[in-house]
């Protein structure tokens, strides 16, 4: 599954967000978080896990996640490509601006 679209779900970004704030987790204290059932916060982990969102390692009897920071990569690189396009747009509106206003207060007043 895509990153983005793993991460479209709100209850995904918060085990995302809790897992980066408060680190390794179980799957016990990640469903204690959440007013939802934890068949359905399974279900939520293992998407996260096939995307590669979060590992997930077995400790006896509980399954502990973490957030996989490499998973977030391409997303940066994204991220920051789109807002290098972004700013070269504004850039060039500033500059196309900038004109404008050098061509209207150079005009006669009296015109």
């Amino acid at each position: 599954m895509d990153t983005f679209a793993v991460l479209a779900d709100k209850t995904r970004r918060r085990i995302i967000e809790l897992l980066g704030s408060r680190g390794q987790l179980s799957a016990t204290e990640i469903c204690a978080q959440f007013a939802v059932s934890a068949p359905a916060i399974s279900q939520h982990l293992k998407l996260l896990r096939e995307a590669g969102v979060v590992t997930m390692r077995k400790r006896g009897q509980q399954r502990l996640y973490q957030v996989n920071p490499a998973a977030f990569a391409p997303m940066e690189t994204w991220l920051e490509r789109l807002t290098q396009q972004v700013n070269e747009r504004f850039d060039a509106l500033d500059e196309v601006l900038a004109a404008e206003q050098r061509r209207t207060s150079g005009a006669n007043p009296t015109e």
